[in-house]
């Protein structure tokens, strides 16, 4: 009787004994959900070094930027935007700039110098820009086969680009003398009685340093031409000799496709270097005979370094400028709409 009695005597006594135990287990539970739905403490610091990552990498990434972007800004983008606003002034570097709105171009546009030196600029880039393709990529397909001394010969070929192009300029002056120059006794041993004067006469001036500037640029565009020829997997010439494709056919339906994007970037860097050239012509004819090879940039430098008319020879350098971003964007937009 003592036992069933004493039974429900220690129940009331366990009740209060697990009810807080229930209440901490809650308690926790709550808390454990409230920080799964926050992400909990470990994804807090994930997020935090994650971030710190990604600050040290732009930091780094900056690091290689800065120099290079500074150098820009200091010598080409300040440049363009002075050239910009001094095109629409009167300066001679000594006084204040004043301000004479379009009245550089209008002064342009009546200059008969101005008219020459682009007609020049334009005669001079289509005799340089195809021919130094042509005789680049000739180069490129024959120093691409397997020749004994191919390496020398690639060497030889490029070597005249690093050369001084004082140097090249005054050679060149010494084999166009009319009297005495190997060309012309050249000319004169094969039965040419009366060949050209070369840099003397107004007619041949402007060939003759086109002959130059590609004799000069072709060993360099030559190396970007074998880059781009090594690339062409074997597999196509093999299909199409397998086709029965002869060495021409394979040359036109092969090569030349597949040179396209180096074709392009050779034709952008002619154009630019083509429109912008100075020193080849300032040293071998220095303009003349006459003005028969007046170029724009050497307009520019007449006008502004020589003349002290610093305001219309930077309206001069921002008219050659738009006329170059104009072709090439063009060269650009019948790019893409080939690849399409």
């Amino acid at each position: 009787m003592s036992e069933i009695s004493g039974a429900p005597a220690t129940a009331p006594a366990t009740a209060p004994a697990t009810a807080p135990a229930a209440a901490t287990a809650a308690a926790g539970a709550t808390a454990l959900d409230k920080t799964s739905r926050a992400g909990g403490p470990g994804k807090t610091s994930n997020t935090a070094a994650l971030k710190r990552r990604r600050r040290r990498t732009a930091l780094v990434g900056w690091s290689f930027i800065l120099p290079n972007l500074l150098g820009f800004a200091a010598l080409t983008l300040v440049p363009v935007v002075a050239t910009l606003l001094l095109s629409f002034t009167d300066w001679n570097s000594y006084n204040t700039p004043q301000w004479i709105g379009f009245d550089n171009f209008r002064r342009m546009w009546d200059n008969d110098n101005f008219w020459t030196a682009l007609s020049n600029t334009s005669w001079y880039a289509a005799g340089h820009i195809p021919l130094t393709m042509a005789a680049s990529l000739g180069l490129a397909v024959l120093l691409n086969q397997k020749l004994r001394g191919v390496a020398f010969f690639r060497t030889a070929f490029f070597f005249p680009y690093i050369t001084s192009l004082v140097a090249v300029a005054v050679v060149w002056n010494m084999l166009f003398n009319p009297d005495a120059g190997p060309v012309n006794q050249l000319l004169k041993a094969v039965g040419m009685a009366h060949p050209p004067g070369w840099t003397t006469d107004t007619d041949w001036a402007l060939p003759a340093v086109i002959i130059t500037s590609v004799w000069r640029d072709m060993g360099y565009y030559m190396v970007l031409y074998l880059a781009g020829l090594q690339a062409i997997p074997a597999e196509l010439y093999e299909a199409a000799r397998v086709d029965g494709a002869g060495a021409w056919k394979r040359f036109w339906h092969v090569t030349v496709p597949s040179l396209r994007p180096t074709t392009f970037f050779v034709l952008v860097m002619l154009t630019v270097s083509s429109f912008k050239v100075f020193d080849l012509v300032q040293v071998m004819t220095e303009g003349g005979p006459g003005r028969s090879t007046l170029v724009l940039s050497q307009l520019i430098f007449r006008e502004g370094i020589t003349q002290g008319r610093f305001g219309y020879s930077s309206a001069i350098s921002l008219v050659l400028f738009v006329i170059v971003l104009i072709i090439t964007v063009t060269q650009f937009r019948f790019q893409r709409r080939n690849e399409r």
